[in-house]
């Protein structure tokens, strides 16, 4: 890969022992999911649930197993990505440069400096995602990765703020769900499973994040309503 396709990113998360080994055990859970699970997409149900960070770090962790794998950022409205990992590298194009067409596929890839994880970054802020995203173009990209890497982790906005997620679930074969603790309530709960229920896409499991492992027993009750995956994040 050329020089200009490669980044630096920093990851600004510090050593944290509990969460690393959820993130393990996450990743090593979504291999028993099945055959056919390539493509997965991150959301949650509300904005700073932690959501693309979990993203984020189980597509590093697919990774440093040996795995290629592809860390797609679809919050074309809002990204946080390039800020947070500190990257400098100018003039980088992403998703909303290709599905403008302003740019090929071959230019939005980028090899990252940690092991086997390339990037797609968002690209700039544009008036109509939820149109960009429904396009056939994004559907032909994502076919077109499919080939390259074993797996795409694609991290989508929120359910309950927009519709994107909604949107670009019917690229994906799988969804996994990053529930803050204590943060969001059944009710809603319910509702953005109904509504990813009815995309089509599987629901791979729920991850919650933030928890007391001590003191937090909010959601013990409704732990059946879901593919569980128990204890992810940490108390910060």
């Amino acid at each position: 890969m050329a020089s200009d396709r490669k980044v630096v990113m920093i990851d600004p998360k510090k050593a944290d022992s509990l969460y690393e080994e959820a993130i393990k055990t996450l990743r090593t859970n979504l291999q028993f999911t099945g055959r056919g699970i390539q493509v997965i997409l991150a959301t949650s149900c509300y904005p700073n649930e932690g959501k693309s960070d979990i993203a984020f770090q189980l597509a590093r962790e697919i990774g440093n197993m040996g795995k290629k794998v592809l860390f797609l950022d679809a919050d074309i409205r809002k990204s946080m990505l390039v800020s947070r990992y500190k990257v400098k590298q100018k003039g980088i194009t992403g998703l909303s440069h290709y599905l403008c067409g302003q740019t090929d596929p071959e230019y939005l890839c980028y090899e990252s400096n940690f092991p086997n994880l390339d990037i797609i970054f968002a690209g700039r802020s544009v008036p109509n995602p939820s149109e960009l995203l429904e396009d056939e173009a994004m559907g032909n990209l994502i076919q077109s990765l499919r080939s390259r890497y074993d797996f795409i982790i694609l991290d989508a906005p929120p359910v309950l703020s927009v519709s994107d997620a909604l949107i670009a679930a019917k690229w994906c074969d799988g969804v996994l769900l990053v529930v803050e603790s204590k943060k969001v309530s059944y009710k809603a709960l319910q509702r953005v499973k109904k509504q990813l229920e009815q995309t089509g896409c599987r629901i791979l499991g729920a991850v919650l994040n933030k928890v007391d492992m001590q003191q937090d027993t909010y959601y013990s009750k409704y732990y059946g309503h879901y593919g569980y995956y128990n204890g992810y994040g940490n108390t910060k």
